[in-house]
C-alpha cells in the first residue's frame, strides 16, 4: 500500500486523481491521507495536521511507501517533531524530491534507510496516453524503484566533466534546501558519498553563495564524486551581472579536488526527473563519451 499525503505545499483532491489511478493500475493499493485537499495558506493544512498525517504513514504498517503529495514548502515546520521508531522498525520508502529533501537528509543522516527522489503526485500527467514520452519514461522509473529493479541511467558527455570512477551512497536533493539545513539535526553528510544537487529559479549569485557554503562547511572536500542535476537559472537583473556560469560557480569550488564531476544529469525541476535511490551504493562513471549512473551489484 502506498500512502499520499502533503508535508509541505497544498493540492487538490482532483489534483492526485491522476497519480493514484496510474498508481492503482500498477498494481498498487492507495490510502489517501486527510491532508490532501486541506489548505492553511500555501501549506498542506496546519502544521499539526500535516504532522500528524506524516507521522500516521510513517506508523501504518500497512504502508509500505509514502509519496508525498507535491514540494513547495513545509517539511522543515514539521521534520522535528517526527517520531521515527516504528519507521525504523518496519522502514518503507519515502518518495519526492525539491523541498522534501528535509526528509530525505533528515532520514539519511540519522537513520541510514534509503529513500526516492523522484517526481510526485503534481507531476503525473492528466492523460497518461497522451503524455509526453519523457514524462512517462520518468513516472515509469517510480515504479521500477518501487518494484525494486537496478536504477541505471545515462547522461551525455559535457565539456566541462571532470572523467573518474566513483562508488559510493548516493546522497543529495536541492540546493537550497540542503543549504538551509546546514547545522541542524538533518543536515546532510557527505563524507565518502556521491552527492547530487539540483535547483530552479536561483539567481548565479545565489547558486554560487550555495555552493561556498557547501564548500565553507566541508561537504565538498571529502566527497567521492559530485552529480549536478537541472539548474534553472533566474536571468541576472539589468546592472547585477554575475559574469560566471554554473560550471564556473561549480568548478571554482572543486578545482583542488580529484573526484569525478558531472553536469546535466536528469534530476531535477524539470521533465527529465528520474527517480533514483538516496543512501543506496551507486557507480558513477565519467568518461569523455558520456556518464553512467548505476545501483552497484
Amino acid at each position: 500500500m502506498i500512502g499520499i499525503t502533503s508535508p509541505a505545499g497544498f493540492i487538490t483532491r482532483e489534483d492526485i486523481i491522476p497519480s493514484a489511478t496510474l498508481l492503482q493500475q500498477w498494481g498498487f493499493k492507495i490510502r489517501v491521507g486527510y491532508t490532501i485537499g486541506k489548505r492553511d495558506h500555501t501549506f498542506g493544512g496546519t502544521d499539526a495536521e500535516r504532522l500528524s498525517d506524516m507521522q500516521m504513514m510513517l506508523d501504518d504498517p500497512q504502508v509500505k511507501a509514502i509519496m508525498c503529495a507535491r514540494g513547495g514548502y513545509g517539511s522543515v515546520r514539521i521534520v522535528d517533531g517526527l517520531k521515527w521508531d516504528k519507521f525504523k522498525q518496519n522502514p518503507k520508502w519515502i518518495i519526492g524530491f525539491s523541498d522534501i529533501t528535509v526528509l530525505h537528509s533528515h532520514v539519511q543522516k540519522n537513520l541510514g534507510i534509503a529513500t526516492i527522489h523522484s517526481k510526485m503526485c503534481n507531476s503525473f500527467p492528466d492523460i497518461w496516453e497522451s503524455a509526453d514520452p519523457l514524462q512517462k519514461q520518468t513516472i515509469e522509473s517510480i515504479n521500477k524503484a518501487l518494484r525494486g529493479d537496478r536504477m541505471e541511467y545515462e547522461a551525455p558527455a559535457d565539456t566541462f566533466n571532470r572523467t573518474g570512477n566513483a562508488k559510493a551512497q548516493l546522497v543529495g536533493g536541492n540546493l537550497k534546501t540542503l543549504e538551509s539545513l546546514a547545522g541542524s539535526a538533518s543536515d546532510i553528510d557527505t563524507d565518502g558519498k556521491l552527492l547530487f544537487v539540483e535547483d530552479t529559479g536561483e539567481y548565479l549569485y545565489s547558486i554560487d553563495r550555495m555552493f561556498w557554503n557547501l564548500k565553507r562547511t566541508g561537504k565538498l572536500s571529502k566527497l567521492s564524486g559530485l552529480i549536478i542535476g537541472g539548474m534553472k537559472v533566474k536571468q541576472d537583473d539589468p546592472g547585477e551581472y554575475f559574469g560566471q556560469s554554473v560550471y564556473d560557480i561549480v568548478m571554482n569550488k572543486v578545482k583542488e579536488y580529484n573526484y569525478p564531476v558531472c553536469f546535466n544529469f536528469p534530476v531535477g525541476h524539470q521533465i527529465d526527473n528520474f527517480a533514483v535511490k538516496c543512501g543506496v551504493i551507486h557507480e558513477l562513471i565519467v568518461t569523455s563519451s558520456g556518464v553512467t549512473l548505476k545501483e552497484a551489484n
